[in-house]
């Protein structure tokens, strides 16, 4: 009788427990938003990070209802608490510049370096408790900062003046922000002259990404902005071609030291951009035709306007910044050095370690029958792919050497053209390859994701996070999108 009268109370409790998880909006926090910019600091053994300055603008882009990040995802986390009452009142995961920069080649060396970050919150009424966490090798949090802000202090900066030189162009509006996914788009490396360039790009990008579901069965969800700047000079920065260029928001290839990886390091020009239309998330869209772009977590994400794979990069890079989408391929060089460390399961959705093979984190999308892992046709993937990757250097590295000597345009863009074609010849066997396979549109666990080609495993043969090309994303993938969606929609 004991028994049954604890687990009856315990099941009365329930709904108590998670009211108290529930956050309301207006007992903490006016309708305007906070943003706390911060440098971090450090290298791969350590990391310091200091206040830089406090914003208050607009009004807050975000869910009035879902406050506390549940998602366990990312390698940071900051959290927010009523300082009076040591309340946790908001969260968020989240992926960051550094973070990547400490498993790179000079992380690892101990060269430090310094980035600029910015946590952005829905504005407290009282005074707060700003915290940091940081994952450790075994992917626990444990903090590593926290201060205490009074939204009322006198130095925070209240009144961010209007750039004239800036223009926003509303894509697509559903509603109001706090019910709705608020994407902004940023130019970069677009003149005054091309203006017409990017309302056309952003229409087309647009179009694009509702096309793609999960978006294009939600789109009711979505309001997209494009943000126009113009910058001095039309491109980016190509440091292997000695061409650098006068840009609003300072990207470039070679983030990183990798010839595709396209970031900037210009946190708060993108944030005060970003800040003319309430966001959740900020897409950078390069005019330029080379292959790059970049995806961080709750961060941002670049891709270029003009490429042969532009719908790819598109949609590949905002899985990465939006919903926190591991790379699922394997073979690619990369800038990380351990990035997902042996023995450890990734907190993103769509890879694993598969350290317990009967509870695999998408196991209610397995085939029936299924053997886990997956035994897939890997071997003859494998070497022609890396051999694929050899030439790519190749070609890339003979491009590069050619622009930096200033070579003829038509002899630079013979060398392209015969590699743009042979990428899409490669991209093409992959697509037939595996449509040939037993295995095609199963869902299992196959080996080779995360950068890694043992140990990690992803859910489908292909996805948009695992090659080029016009397809879907596989259903862990949308998975994961359409949960991201909700949370800020609802």
């Amino acid at each position: 009788m004991k028994h049954f009268e604890i687990i009856t109370l315990f099941f009365l409790l329930i709904p108590m427990l998670i009211k108290a998880q529930t956050i309301a909006f207006d007992n903490y926090f006016i309708d305007k938003t906070m943003r706390i910019d911060y440098f971090h600091i450090g290298d791969s053994k350590s990391e310091l990070i200091t206040i830089d300055k406090i914003y208050q603008y607009g009004t807050w882009g975000g869910s009035l209802k879902n406050l506390i990040d549940n998602f366990n995802n990312g390698r940071y986390y900051f959290k927010i608490y009523d300082a009076a009452t040591k309340t946790l009142i908001y969260s968020k995961g989240f992926d960051s510049y550094f973070g990547e920069y400490k498993t790179s080649d000079d992380g690892l060396k101990g060269i430090q370096k310094t980035y600029h970050e910015s946590a952005i919150i829905p504005y407290p009424k009282q005074k707060i408790i700003f915290a940091v966490e940081l994952r450790g090798k075994d992917n626990t949090l444990g903090e590593i900062y926290r201060t205490e802000i009074d939204p009322d202090d006198m130095l925070i900066i209240k009144d961010i003046v209007t750039d004239k030189n800036v223009k926003v162009i509303e894509s697509q509006k559903s509603g109001d922000p706090h019910i709705k996914v608020d994407v902004v788009i940023l130019a970069e490396g677009y003149t005054a002259g091309e203006e017409k360039k990017f309302r056309n790009d952003l229409a087309r990008f647009t179009k694009i990404f509702f096309d793609q579901e999960p978006y294009k069965s939600n789109k009711d969800k979505f309001n997209v902005y494009g943000v126009f700047k113009a910058s001095e000079e039309s491109g980016v920065d190509e440091p292997d071609h000695n061409s650098f260029k006068k840009t609003v928001l300072n990207a470039t290839f070679y983030s990183l030291g990798s010839e595709r990886y396209l970031l900037t390091e210009d946190n708060k020009t993108m944030r005060d951009l970003a800040a003319n239309v309430p966001y959740d998330a900020i897409y950078i869209m390069v005019n330029h035709k080379r292959y790059g772009g970049g995806g961080i977590y709750n961060l941002y994400c670049t891709f270029t306007s003009d490429n042969q794979w532009h719908e790819y990069l598109f949609l590949h890079e905002f899985g990465h910044s939006f919903a926190g989408l591991a790379d699922e391929y394997y073979t690619s060089d990369v800038s990380y050095n351990d990035f997902y460390p042996r023995g450890v399961e990734p907190v993103e959705p769509n890879i694993t370690a598969l350290l317990d093979k009967t509870n695999i984190k998408w196991k209610k999308y397995l085939t029936n029958g299924v053997e886990i892992p997956t035994p897939w046709e890997k071997e003859v993937f494998d070497s022609t792919d890396l051999s694929w990757q050899k030439i790519r250097r190749e070609q890339n590295n003979k491009i590069a050497e050619l622009k930096r000597n200033k070579a003829p345009e038509e002899d630079v863009k013979k060398l392209q053209d015969e590699y743009d074609a042979k990428d899409r010849e490669h991209q093409k066997w992959i697509d037939n390859y595996f449509r040939k396979s037993k295995f095609y549109k199963m869902v299992g666990a196959f080996e080779g994701a995360g950068y890694a080609s043992k140990g990690l495993y992803r859910p489908m043969l292909d996805c948009i996070m695992f090659s080029k090309g016009k397809k879907p994303f596989c259903k862990v993938c949308e998975e994961a999108i359409i949960r991201v969606i909700n949370y800020y929609s609802e």
